[in-house]
């Protein structure tokens, strides 16, 4: 490519957010540069998730038929744990509609979800004939947007090269350096609004995994964990299963962590060596290990403003993420915001406006779709998840009446209503399960 070359768009990033942003404009057949730094997109993501939505099939129409499709499993079974030290209760749901296409969760390796969604955005180009008119561009780090006298953005420089293009997207996930460099958020986000994210990705023969779980096709399970999977320090746990492995973790507050004086990787091993989890995970080899920085999904790490001349931040780099104690979503609020941003851009091109002015209208679709509806409607979940009641209290409230219910002896058995009470008594007070009780029911 040529720096005298003019695109649409210039795309950094090639992680889920800026992939659908160049799906969505190879679709339009616009001219695009995305780079990435990393040898292939899905290179520096050693591991994954879950996607939820169904955004998916708008990108890759019926993916789901796709020989090698690039996902792990979809979900249809969910469960949401309640641990104290040695105990576990499950709210767990298992249904036959989460089998319609399209899946509404699917379980994904980033490292082999992204490079396929990748070589998608590539058929499309190669189809439509803008395979020499767009690219993908590996190993290119972007050292510096470019802007003109009036402080529009007109490009990036990437070591000696410059790419001249109508708008920037950023889209480099939570190390956002360049989204700092523009001005659009303070050079440091509070630890406040962050946690750091630790998994494992543990190796099992497929049938052993079937087996284990119950699986069928490519169907799979996602496990939820709030309690004492953190080992005091605030927090929640998940487990998700994988065409032949699992994948294991914790998000943990930065600020609760710190405090703690413990490391990430000694609170991973007191979560793996819990009744509940040690089971699940027996016999698995430990393939791969990562922790990095997330957002924790409090509004206020969201930046005012997504957008400027000739700018827009999607994804992460946003801070678009929302753990509500139900699900962890990140990757579907990447794909609707890449989505909503190359519908933007598209839109702008039309018109040769490439402005702040035109540029606007990107938050004001994303401010109308369920990413910052969601956003908003769940931070009180998001707060009370991060209280210490929710990974202590509660957990040990709802564990010791579980055991008292479930334990059947040869002694006279408590009415329900009694045990109930016995746990209230012993773990905290009437006033305070009503308190957290009616904020959890508005939260939710």
């Amino acid at each position: 490519v040529s720096m005298e070359e003019q695109f649409d768009c210039i795309i950094v990033g090639g992680g889920i957010a800026g992939l659908s942003a160049a799906m969505t404009l190879a679709r339009a057949q616009k001219r695009f540069l995305l780079v990435e730094r990393g040898a292939f997109c899905g290179a520096k993501n050693v591991s994954g998730g879950v996607l939820w939505g169904q955004d998916l099939a708008e990108l890759v129409p019926n993916y789901w038929e796709h020989e090698n499709a690039g996902f792990e499993r979809f979900v249809n079974h969910r469960r949401l744990s309640f641990l104290d030290q040695g105990s576990a209760f499950s709210v767990d749901f298992k249904s036959d509609h989460f089998e319609a296409t399209p899946y509404i969760g699917l379980s994904v390796l980033r490292a082999r979800f992204d490079a396929w969604l990748a070589d998608e955005v590539q058929k499309v180009l190669d189809e439509t004939g803008m395979g020499t008119e767009s690219f993908l561009a590996t190993n290119v780090r972007v050292d510096e947007l470019v802007t003109n006298e009036a402080g529009k953005v007109t490009g990036i420089q990437a070591g000696d090269e410059t790419f001249e293009a109508g708008c920037v997207i950023l889209a480099e996930g939570v190390n956002n350096l360049l989204t700092r460099k523009a001005g659009i958020e303070p050079a440091y986000v509070s630890s406040d609004y962050v946690a750091v994210g630790v998994k494992e990705i543990i190796q099992f023969p497929e049938q052993t995994l079937v087996d284990r779980f119950q699986l069928r096709g490519r169907s799979g399970l996602t496990n939820e964990f709030i309690g004492s999977a953190t080992d005091g320090v605030e927090g929640g746990g998940f487990l998700y299963t994988n065409r032949d492995s699992l994948s294991v973790g914790l998000v943990l507050g930065m600020n609760a962590l710190k405090a703690s004086g413990k490391t990430p990787y000694d609170i991973l091993n007191t979560f793996k060596a819990h009744p509940a989890v040690r089971d699940m995970i027996a016999g698995g080899e430990a393939v791969e290990y990562s922790a990095h920085v997330v957002s924790t999904g409090d509004a206020r790490a969201i930046p005012s403003r997504l957008h400027g001349d000739g700018l827009l931040v999607v994804g992460e780099a946003a801070h678009l993420l929302l753990n509500a104690g139900k699900a962890i979503q990140g990757m579907d609020f990447a794909m609707r915001s890449g989505i909503l941003a190359a519908q933007t851009v598209i839109d702008a091109a039309n018109k040769a406006d490439f402005s702040q002015a035109q540029l606007q209208s990107y938050r004001k679709a994303l401010d109308a779709s369920y990413v910052m509806k969601d956003i908003k409607q769940f931070q009180g979940a998001v707060h009370l998840l991060h209280s210490e009641a929710m990974f202590s209290e509660i957990p040990n409230l709802i564990c010791d009446i579980g055991r008292q219910f479930f334990t059947i002896s040869n002694e006279p058995t408590p009415k329900t209503w009694k045990m109930v009470q016995n746990s209230i008594r012993a773990h905290s007070s009437y006033s305070r399960v009503l308190s957290l009780g009616l904020r959890g029911a508005l939260s939710l």
